[in-house]
């Protein structure tokens, strides 16, 4: 072997090496990269599950909210729902009372109690669903009892009778009011 031979083996060997070494450091950046990466993208989905839990518990809050409030609206209406036939009774007495002149009295004191309870009744939230002689009849606000021939033919398919008042609690209708329609 020649001295030439010698000294390009010895460079084509460091060449070897150095591109050995380049691709070495090469394969470790990439690996770090990769390293970096997957560190990234696990902290991606950290973070995507991280807000996805948070928008899931502020719903489940607005929602637990909103079932309080209705809960506390309507809590009283089994109570409410008792009373009302006791707030008929006592409509129907004024309405007899009124007949007899002597229980003048007895009238004021009934009238007296039945203003109360209705006073009471209002502040809790019970309102009475306003109906009217000639309204039209609709079957989703009025319960229909009987229907007679109309007076009138003006009055066919309109309320001729409120035979029961209807009542709500807030916005929900707790009983309908009872009419008689014409035919």
């Amino acid at each position: 072997m020649s001295k030439k031979d010698k000294t390009n083996d010895i460079e084509n060997d460091q060449i070897d090496s150095v591109q050995s070494e380049t691709v070495d450091v090469e394969e470790q950046v990439i690996e770090e990269q990769t390293v970096e990466e997957k560190l990234q993208e696990e902290l991606k989905q950290e973070k995507d599950k991280f807000l996805r839990l948070f928008a899931e518990f502020e719903n489940y809050k607005r929602r637990t909210s909103k079932e309080r409030i209705e809960l506390f609206s309507t809590a009283s209406e089994d109570v409410m729902k008792t009373l009302l036939p006791i707030l008929d009774d006592f409509e129907r007495a004024l309405t007899h009372i009124d007949e007899d002149k002597e229980a003048e009295e007895l009238r004021k004191g009934v009238l007296l109690i039945y203003q109360k309870l209705v006073k009471t009744l209002e502040q809790k939230g019970l309102m009475v669903v306003k109906v009217e002689k000639g309204d039209t009849f609709n079957a989703d606000d009025h319960e229909a009892v009987t229907q007679i021939p109309a007076p009138s033919d003006d009055l066919k398919g309109k309320i001729i009778d409120v035979i029961e008042k209807g009542y709500k609690l807030g916005e929900k209708v707790i009983r309908f009011p009872k009419v008689v329609i014409g035919q």
